[in-house]
Formats: structure tokens, sequence, C-alpha cells
């Protein structure tokens, strides 16, 4: 008796990894459409090109500036020659490739606010919800970094 259960029990644990306990498999276009950002004042589609993900601001909470009366311009960007670019329709999120298992990873954020570029990489955070995401950007390790969480827009 006691064989037949250390024979179970060996079986499941050598098994496990293979029988993928998750309750969710991802598949890569699971991060595909419309996400509305933390701070609620844009929304970035995720799309696919080729083999990797990008995404782009597709609305604005406010698109105007209000002192110049004209569209937000990414005025803050690091590349002088890149400060005259409106922000709507600006790409975010950018070279992100699925790992065939939870994770989108080896892309880069851009962060208009600050007109800084971040390694990042994006997941789910709960294997249940495929409409809420996170979105991790660092500078070298993940450990120096900020997250962010967006929402899925219906």
């Amino acid at each position: 008796m006691k064989t037949k259960l250390l024979l179970s029990m060996m079986a499941l644990f050598f098994l496990s990894p293979v029988l993928k306990l998750s309750a969710q498999d991802f598949n890569a276009d699971d991060i595909v459409g419309v996400w509305l950002n933390e701070d609620k004042d844009a929304h970035v589609e995720i799309f696919k090109t080729g083999d990797k993900y990008d995404g782009k601001i597709v609305w604005l909470k406010t698109p105007i500036d209000s002192i110049t009366g004209k569209p937000k311009l990414d005025n803050k960007n690091e590349d002088v020659s890149l400060r005259t670019r409106p922000v709507m329709g600006l790409l975010l999120l950018k070279d992100f490739v699925f790992d065939g298992d939870d994770e989108w990873e080896d892309g880069e954020i851009y962060d208009p606010k600050s007109g800084k570029t971040y390694s990042c990489y994006m997941e789910f955070p709960d294997e249940d919800n495929k409409d809420k995401l996170k979105i991790r950007g660092y500078i070298g390790i993940s450990l120096l970094g900020r997250t962010t969480y967006w929402t899925r827009v219906k």
C-alpha cells in the first residue's frame, strides 16, 4: 500500500510540469486589442506585426494642448527631432515576442510623459483574467523599474 502511494506521488511530481496544472493557457494573440492605461487618459491598441507585438495610442482623454490649442506633441522626447510628432498615433510598445508560455518579452515601452524608453515585458497577473494586463518597464534588470496595469476596453 505504501509503495503504491509513493509511486503515485512520484508520478504526479514528475508529470505535473508536463500536464500543466494551470487553469489557463495563453495564446500569443491574447494581448491583441485596445487597452485603457492606468491613468485612464489613453487607449493603446496592441497589434501584431509579423511575429512581434506593438502598441500605439488610439485615444486620448485630452488630445488638444490647452496652451497651443493644437494636438498634443511628443515634446518631452529625448530626441529633439521627434518633439514635433503628435502623441495621437504614437507607437508606445515595440517588438514584443511571446515566450510560448505566459509572457510577452524583449520589447520596449516609450513613456511620452517623461520622454524615455524602457525595456519591458507584459503578462496577465491573473491567469483567469485576460482583461487586466501587467506591464513592467525597467532599466537593465526588471528589479529597477515600474509596474502599471492596463484594462481591456470592451
